[in-house]
């Protein structure tokens, strides 16, 4: 791989050279469908929740398992991209890369790698069940682990498991006994660690 080693990344522009380096091993390697003439990459010092993100404009009627036609207007968005995926952006998070190991870095790249396969494909992406697929396929986690403490933590007060954390104070946080866990149906409790 040309560029700086994964353990020489002193700077933004390395962690791009890196990351991208490695995204084409992948797409090479695993044959993930993606092309990256219309991807930027960009790197956030200020993301705590998540790791990286794919951002791309949203097109209102594009969903997960029909292809989207770049050409067509309609289908594209009301304007067309001429054959090719309107453009997005790889933001990558400082932080989380400071904080993983190579491989818990490189599961996060191979992530929003599916998350580029399907916006290119069908215009949109999501965390369902063809993106759980796909994900195992590159040996990549569905969610990243955490790599910030968050100011928030709710849980179920009736069998104390995780249900969010939160980084800021959110509807979530202040209306926290008006929402129901999923596990058990219970209130929620907000704790603010340390």
């Amino acid at each position: 791989m040309s560029g700086p080693a994964s353990d020489e990344v002193e700077t933004h522009a390395d962690l791009v050279a890196w990351s991208r380096e490695y995204c084409k091993e992948v797409r090479r390697d695993r044959f993930v469908d993606v092309r990256f003439d219309t991807v930027e990459w960009e790197v956030s010092t200020r993301a705590k929740r998540r790791a990286a993100a794919v951002k791309r404009p949203r097109i209102p009627a594009a969903e997960v398992g029909t292809e989207i036609d770049w050409e067509d207007t309609e289908t594209a968005g009301g304007r067309t991209a001429e054959g090719r995926p309107f453009e997005a952006t790889i933001s990558l998070s400082w932080r989380a890369f400071e904080a993983f190991d190579r491989a818990e870095w490189e599961s996060v790249l191979r992530h929003e790698l599916v998350h580029l396969e399907q916006y290119q494909r069908f215009g949109t992406t999501d965390h369902g069940p063809a993106f759980e697929d796909r994900a195992d396929d590159l040996d990549a986690s569905v969610h990243c682990p955490v790599f910030a403490d968050p100011k928030y933590v709710l849980r179920c007060r009736n069998c104390d498991a995780l249900v969010a954390r939160r980084y800021r104070d959110c509807k979530l946080v202040s209306q926290a006994d008006s929402y129901r866990s999923s596990c058990c149906g219970a209130a929620l409790s907000v704790e603010q660690p340390g």
